[in-house]
This record gives structure tokens, C-alpha cells and sequence, in this order.
């Protein structure tokens, strides 16, 4: 095998404690909400450089409780201003454990890919005559190339 960029085995007892520590943060999490495509795009998104400006807001509005709407409501401002604070920095770990499983699974999925790539390679070219034409055509089959329908369309006769 010419490429092998990660070298890594899951043992059994391993894999059992990421499944709990998984399952563990989904119990944990069950607060958490799913958005659709339409919800995400209409929502008013809070930008990093936001923090100190809906800081100041939530100070003015209690300052001059008097001038905001009867209906304000200021604890569930501040319980949303409390929870936003806790999950972030748990939400930026998340983030960084994910796209590092994303970059492993990407380099594992390369190492394979570039090994069958070799395995197919050998076939085609020292195989031949050697028994496994089944299994080389099975391997070629990846890189077959479907007729697309506009090459299957009758050319128009010229009148």
C-alpha cells in the first residue's frame, strides 16, 4: 500500500464508551431544537461581533424598564442571554471534535481508496491470463461511464 497518511484500530471496549459518551450527550442535550432550510434563512442571526451589542440592550432595557412594551419579556431575554453563554464554548468543542473526526474519516477513506486503487491497478495490468478477469471487470465497473441520454437521442436527419 503506497498511501497510508492514518493508521488507527477501534477496540471493542473503545467503541462501547464513545457509543455511551454519545447517547450520554444526546439525553443530555434533549434541549436542543431542529431547524428547517425555510426557519434557519428567516431568523436574525446573532454574529460574534453582536455579543457586547445585545449585552448593552439587555442593561438598557432594564435601566429603562419604563419605556419597553408591558409584554417585554426580560427574564426569558436573560435566560436566553444565560443558556447562549453556556453552550457556545460547548458547542465550539463539538465543532472542533467533529471536524477533526471529519479529517480522519477523510484520510482513512483516502488510505482505502488509494489501496483498492492498487489492487485494481495490479489486476488490470499483471492479472491478465491470471484468472481474475471476473474480478477485474467487477473493479472496472466503478469507472464505467453511463451513456447519458442526450447521446442515446436520434441525431435529427438534415431535410
Amino acid at each position: 500500500m503506497t498511501q497510508n497518511r492514518i493508521a488507527m484500530t477501534f477496540q471493542t471496549d473503545r467503541l462501547e464508551r464513545i457509543d455511551n459518551a454519545l447517547t450520554s450527550l444526546e439525553v443530555d442535550l434533549d434541549l436542543l431544537i431542529a431547524l428547517t432550510v425555510e426557519e434557519r434563512q428567516e431568523l436574525v442571526k446573532m454574529g460574534t461581533k453582536s455579543r457586547a451589542f445585545c449585552a448593552s440592550a439587555f442593561e438598557y432595557a432594564q435601566q429603562h424598564a419604563g419605556l419597553m412594551p408591558r409584554d417585554f419579556d426580560f427574564d426569558a431575554f436573560r435566560q436566553d442571554m444565560t443558556a447562549l453563554d453556556a453552550l457556545r464554548p460547548r458547542a465550539a468543542r463539538l465543532a472542533h471534535l467533529v471536524q477533526r473526526m471529519a479529517d480522519t474519516e477523510l484520510a482513512l477513506g483516502s488510505d482505502v481508496m488509494e489501496a483498492a486503487l492498487e489492487v485494481y491497478g495490479v489486476l488490470k495490468v499483471a492479472g491478465k491470463d491470471k484468472g481474475v478477469d471476473d474480478a477485474r471487470r467487477e473493479l472496472a465497473a466503478r469507472f464505467s461511464r453511463r451513456r447519458t441520454v442526450a447521446a442515446e437521442a436520434p441525431e435529427p436527419s438534415a431535410a
